[in-house]
């Protein structure tokens, strides 16, 4: 929502650490039970928790982007379901540390009489097998009889992935069993830092994560081999000393978790700018350099998020991928999917964000998350009609998806994009999408401007039913088709609901969000 004059993200940094006392208790830490947290649930006298930590909120109302009807729907309750559909990937500890009221007092609780199996001790050093009663994460709180539940139910559902490893006397292997078919590069991240490996396996909505650290030292250069049809993970390590291990490591925080991924925290790395070059007159394609010993593929549709310390807050903002260009082949180089990163990003003059990376100079680094996202190549398939409705840099998923329709969706008929910008000089890449238009004549593009400059250029106007109802028309009846929507919000939800009133399912609209 629009926000008063002086209530920015900058101005709610300043106030914090101005020495104002925003939880009302001078630096007091208390604990809060439910009923003294339902108390505080008026716009003048708000608290909020979030995962077991209660903020007072009051004073962050007119700085909150969404507004402070928003904020008030978790008003005197735990608003972490709320908090982690809107913007999980926020550092709420960061933004509000000088709101802390204190912890939700502890509800005692039952002991449960169901038990999970469990191995003996001996076999839960790390050298193999997942023991069961570690399927779910629980480092930060016990099981509870729902939870119990819920993980033999998991265990029936999903099996249970686990590892082993072996070596020779240069490498170490490590062997994932993840027992899913259809595995490829995407579903597994790897990273080594500081002697430390970590290695998420992402199975369908869940994540299974291997955190260690290693015995002894490897060097930077990890090798990554899947087997899809087995769904077997094998990550190969170079040792630096040529000496037999006796075992593979310690296990380190979370080591060995089989949860869902939204439940997953994020983890970033150290990447490095290598190019900056502009797109228009306020965009810029910044390709950063992943580590040589972290393996990141980001899928189709999916975004990463950057994450900056602007004036001793840890500020954090998604962006989604691209290729390097639009080429009618598109025979990007394979090496950009594997080692680099290439995001396209506007640079907001008076923002807080946006100029502290585009005053990053070459060589500078950047801490870059794993990817999320919820868009699946299996939306596309068999698809027959894709319509792309996007709006400024809304422009950016579209792209790689795209890249991956043209030359991988054999039943594709049409490929339609509606690019709805400002002006003729915020278009992004228009000469690419044009002469992608030409060779490809199963793709058409249509520029909307809302303010022209000059006669010509496209349609004038903005996202409206009347528009939709022209565009989004299927190459024959009943043929199968998905309408891609992404951009601002309002841009996005009006779209969406556009496209419910002309009648199209859910199913056939993907709207891309962070």
């Amino acid at each position: 929502v629009p926000l008063k004059p002086g209530r920015s993200l900058m101005d709610w940094i300043r106030l914090t650490k101005s020495g104002k006392d925003l939880t009302g208790l001078k630096g007091r830490l208390i604990e809060v039970t439910e009923e003294e947290l339902a108390k505080h649930s008026k716009k003048d006298d708000c608290w909020i928790c979030i995962r077991g930590l209660v903020y007072n909120v009051t004073s962050y109302m007119e700085y909150h982007p969404g507004g402070d009807d928003e904020l008030m729907r978790a008003a005197g309750t735990d608003g972490t379901d709320l908090f982690d559909q809107v913007h999980r990937w926020v550092n709420y500890e960061s933004m509000l540390k000088e709101c802390l009221v204190g912890r939700m007092a502890l509800k005692p609780v039952a002991a449960t009489t169901e038990t999970c199996c469990t191995l003996p001790e001996e076999k839960k050093l790390l050298n193999g097998m997942l023991p069961k009663n570690k399927v779910l994460d629980t480092s930060s709180k016990d099981l509870t009889p729902r939870e119990t539940h819920a993980q033999l139910t998991l265990n029936v559902l999903l099996e249970v992935p686990h590892y082993d490893w072996f070596q020779t006397d240069h490498l170490v292997t490590v062997v994932i069993y993840t027992k899913q078919k259809g595995m490829n590069s995407e579903m597994v991240i790897v990273d080594h830092q500081d002697g430390r490996l970590r290695v998420d396996s992402i199975l369908r909505d869940y994540s299974y994560l291997l955190h260690i650290e290693l015995s002894y030292a490897v060097q930077e250069d990890i090798a990554v081999h899947i087997a899809e049809k087995v769904g077997k993970v094998e990550i190969v390590l170079k040792k630096k000393d040529n000496i037999p291990w006796s075992k593979l490591g310690q296990p380190l925080e979370s080591h060995s978790s089989f949860i869902k991924c939204t439940d997953r925290g994020l983890c970033y790395r150290r990447c490095k700018l290598i190019s900056k070059t502009e797109v228009t007159h306020d965009t810029k394609l910044f390709c950063l350099m992943l580590p040589r010993s972290t393996h990141l593929q980001v899928p189709v549709g999916h975004h990463v998020y950057l994450k900056q310390i602007i004036a001793g807050t840890e500020i954090v903002k998604p962006y989604t991928p691209v290729s390097c260009s639009l080429k009618s082949d598109f025979k990007e180089p394979s090496h950009h999917d594997s080692t680099h990163l290439i995001l396209m990003i506007k640079i907001y003059p008076n923002g807080l964000f946006t100029p502290e990376l585009d005053h990053l100079q070459i060589g500078d680094y950047i801490s870059v998350s794993n990817s999320e996202g919820s868009f699946k190549k299996s939306q596309v398939q068999t698809l027959e009609d894709l319509f792309l409705l996007a709006a400024g840099t809304g422009f950016t998923p579209m792209v790689k998806l795209l890249n991956y329709v043209l030359t991988n969706v054999c039943s594709l008929r049409t490929v339609k994009l509606m690019f709805f910008n400002k002006t003729e000089d915020d278009i992004l890449w228009r000469n690419q999408l044009e002469q992608l238009a030409l060779k490809d004549k199963r793709f058409e593009v249509q520029f909307i401007l809302s303010e022209p400059k000059k006669e010509g250029t496209g349609k004038q106007g903005k996202i409206s039913s009347s528009l939709l109802s022209e565009f989004v028309k299927r190459s024959k009846k009943d043929s199968k088709i998905l309408i891609c929507v992404c951009g601002p919000a309002p841009f996005t939800e009006q779209g969406i609901q556009f496209l419910q009133d002309l009648g199209y399912s859910k199913e056939e609209v993907h709207s891309f969000t962070a």
